[in-house]
């Protein structure tokens, strides 16, 4: 969008985790500034005993109300009272919160009336770690510079930060999410080692529920996402099932959309002639080699598919590095199952030159948003096999699934533009692989209707000038944002 200006504002862990800019910056990004959350608060001023807000505490209570019964209040009303004490001296400022006795009384409060786990440490640190980055983030908000509008790319603390923004300012604000924040952050705390568990007595050593540090955390991304839902208009994702988790999780409906996001269609559409004309037995799965993508159901598949095709391969191209203990263990699978040969570790390799010598692309992931893969497919003309993840029921059959006027009706082949199958599931990704390469007119059909879906749908063009659309709409009429001190 080489007409519009853009200021970005990158937020990490920690600083030490990063080794600097590693992208040319594009003329149209005016302004970079970079954050990191964990590094917050290491320069704050030496400890000293005060009492603190009052007022600027309640305003705090109010707002965790808020989190533990969401429907309780009005979350615009309370995050615009709070964006407006947060971080300000005599308010409630980053001290206030670290060594206040309001803060104090605060804590010891929470703990006695709520927290059921025994260490009181553990919650006092917990409480003080999820809360730190905020006082950053209500610096950062204060001081954008001037912008017509605020766009994050999730919830959490980005989220948060734009939200604080969309109040101390009264732009607008957009958010736009490839996977649910929200949801992603649960299954990463419900599994983090780095929260201590305490068992029970009573059962004997084992695990007996989430503990309360856990689900305190759970309950702070899933208030802040509320939160980030609350302040925005639009809320976008890529595919409506994303959308309808979005609303679940407290987007209001009307606010929200799809914008599914796009390929170089030119890239790939001069394959067409040469994949048609292909006749060799090769199937890719096109993917990093880590556990997301379940590489194992592939290697399992293709020992049945090789027994029914015999001269069949099965490539698996993408890099080895991100895990090499796994990668291992796959290589270790193939060796078991007699498959040297037929299954081929090809590591990195440009995706042109793959689809140009394949019949059928394969994904097996356990967790996709939108493959780009699975559409740079299709607009080469390969028909695809992809587990029912993600957006891919919706690239396959041009539906979302919920949308089929019964339960038990199959969706129409002959609108796919190749198979969906279960999750880890060997045989059925066997027999889909095998119903395409073996049934000529089954293959071409996938194929045309692929070329149609993303053609119509999916490029790059299309969605540029959808978001074009989207910030047209919402800064028509809006006032630049006042710089800093203004």
């Amino acid at each position: 969008m080489p007409d519009r200006r853009f200021a970005i504002v990158f937020m990490g862990g920690s600083e030490s985790a990063y080794d600097g800019i590693l992208y040319d910056k594009p003329d149209n990004v005016v302004h970079l500034e970079c954050h990191y959350l964990m590094d917050a608060g290491q320069n704050v001023d030496e400890p000293r005993q005060f009492e603190g807000n009052r007022k600027a505490f309640a305003a705090s209570d109010s707002l965790h109300q808020y989190f533990k019964e969401p429907g309780a209040s009005d979350p615009n009303k309370q995050l615009c009272e709070v964006a407006q004490l947060l971080g300000k001296k005599g308010n409630l400022a980053h001290e206030d919160f670290l060594y206040s006795r309001q803060a104090w009384e605060q804590i010891v409060e929470y703990y006695r009336k709520y927290c059921t786990d025994p260490s009181f440490l553990d919650y006092f640190w917990s409480v003080r770690n999820m809360h730190s980055p905020l006082f950053l983030l209500a610096k950062i908000a204060r001081n954008l510079p001037p912008s017509r509008c605020l766009h994050s790319i999730s919830t959490g603390y980005a989220g948060f930060l734009g939200a604080l923004a969309r109040h101390l300012h009264d732009i607008p604000f957009i958010v736009t999410e490839h996977g649910i924040y929200t949801k992603e952050r649960q299954i990463d705390l419900t599994e983090a080692e780095w929260i201590k568990t305490y068992d029970d007595v009573l059962t004997h050593g084992f695990r007996h529920d989430v503990s309360y540090i856990r689900r305190l955390w759970i309950r702070f991304f899933d208030g802040i996402g509320r939160l980030t839902y609350s302040a925005a208009n639009p809320i976008t994702t890529l595919y409506e099932g994303n959308r309808e988790r979005q609303i679940i999780d407290g987007a209001p409906a009307e606010h929200t959309r799809v914008i599914p996001n796009g390929i170089r269609v030119d890239r790939f559409a001069p394959l067409r002639n040469q994949t048609f004309d292909n006749t060799a037995p090769v199937i890719a799965l096109i993917g990093r080699v880590a556990p997301i993508k379940e590489i194992k159901t592939f290697v399992r598949a293709m020992r049945i598919v090789a027994t029914r095709l015999p001269g069949a391969q099965g490539w698996i191209v993408g890099p080895e590095a991100e895990d090499p203990e796994y990668a291992q263990e796959c290589r270790d699978l193939a060796e078991q199952l007699d498959l040297n040969g037929t299954v081929q570790f090809r590591g990195f390799q440009k995706t042109e030159d793959v689809l140009s010598q394949i019949r059928v692309a394969t994904l097996t992931s356990i967790s996709e948003a939108q493959p780009l893969v699975a559409l740079e497919a299709m607009a080469a003309g390969i028909p695809v096999v992809c587990t029912d993840v993600g957006s891919c029921y919706e690239i396959v059959h041009g539906h979302a699934k919920e949308h089929l006027t019964s339960l038990t009706t199959p969706p129409d082949p002959a609108n796919a533009a190749g198979r969906i199958v279960p999750i880890a599931d060997p045989g059925a990704t066997a027999a889909a692989i095998l119903e395409l390469l073996m049934d000529r007119p089954a293959w071409e059909s996938a194929r045309a209707v692929g070329i149609a879906r993303v053609d119509a749908q999916y490029s790059e063009s299309l969605m540029l000038e959808r978001y074009e659309h989207l910030y047209t709409e919402v800064t028509d009429g809006s006032r630049p944002l006042a710089a800093a001190g203004e």
